[in-house]
């Protein structure tokens, strides 16, 4: 059985400040990797960065911006000489009705949670390619998975994420570049945390496990399809949400 060994690979996190991207960053360093964290949260992304140690790193980037990312890709292979593993982890979590949206708001949210994936992984695949190949995992969300009401603009947008990675799964397979999505459900984080989520068992009766997922949970799943334990799967969307997708629970269905 193939183990989780980053030994060697440099990954490129962005929202690696804090919650899920710091955690990713925490996971892959003790999988053996070196890390670039990028955020737009520059003290708290130097706080974890220095937290981390020597093998990682911080750079403000906003995953807009084409300039940035050209930035960002340049910075990894000075301080490492390459890169091998992209987690495009970036977003901003916000609700709103359809009708009710913005089109502004909507812009706005596609722009960071979708468009931004699609520059990061336009900028990185070259030196995927360079290096021989290597893994691509975008955050998406279990509002990717399903009609989810009262995400507008952020529903809309991890669907993108949802079939923005499989074309490029398919587009570079051969290229042995593998490009997988994660799921979360609610996951506590300090971003999510200012939206009501909070943890413990109980709070959550509509999720089959009763409760919210810990960053590390889902870091987890995230590690594993960056190593080579996952060099067979490509395409695939790993909801990591609690049975969340599945559908709802007994209880839930009665009211109780």
């Amino acid at each position: 059985m193939t183990t989780i060994d980053l030994t060697g690979k440099t990954i490129l996190i962005t929202g690696g400040a804090r919650g899920l991207g710091a955690e990713a960053g925490r996971q892959a360093l003790a999988a053996g990797a070196d890390v670039v964290l990028t955020d737009v949260l520059d003290d708290e992304g130097k706080a974890t960065a220095a937290e981390l140690g020597e093998r990682a790193r911080f750079l403000h980037h906003d995953v807009t911006s084409e300039q940035d990312w050209q930035a960002a890709l340049k910075f990894a292979v000075r301080e490492f000489g390459g890169v091998d593993g992209l987690v495009n982890n970036a977003g901003v979590t916000t609700g709103g009705l359809v009708a009710e949206e913005t089109v502004e708001h909507f812009r706005r949210v596609v722009d960071i949670n979708l468009t931004g994936v699609f520059i990061g992984m336009k900028t990185i695949i070259p030196e995927l390619t360079r290096r021989g190949g290597g893994a691509i995992v975008n955050i998406s969300s279990a509002a990717g998975l399903m009609g989810m009401a009262l995400t507008a603009g952020y529903g809309a947008s991890k669907w993108g994420v949802r079939g923005l990675s499989k074309i490029a799964a398919v587009e570079l397979g051969t290229a042995r570049i593998r490009v997988n999505s994660v799921h979360p459900g609610m996951t506590y984080t300090p971003m999510t945390s200012v939206i009501g989520i909070v943890q413990g068992e109980g709070n959550y009766p509509n999720t089959p496990m009763g409760r919210v997922g810990e960053p590390v949970e889902i870091a987890d799943a995230v590690t594993f399809l960056l190593s080579d334990a996952a060099s067979y799967i490509t395409g695939a969307e790993l909801a990591v949400d609690g049975g969340w997708t599945a559908g709802p629970t007994v209880k839930y269905i009665m009211g109780q």
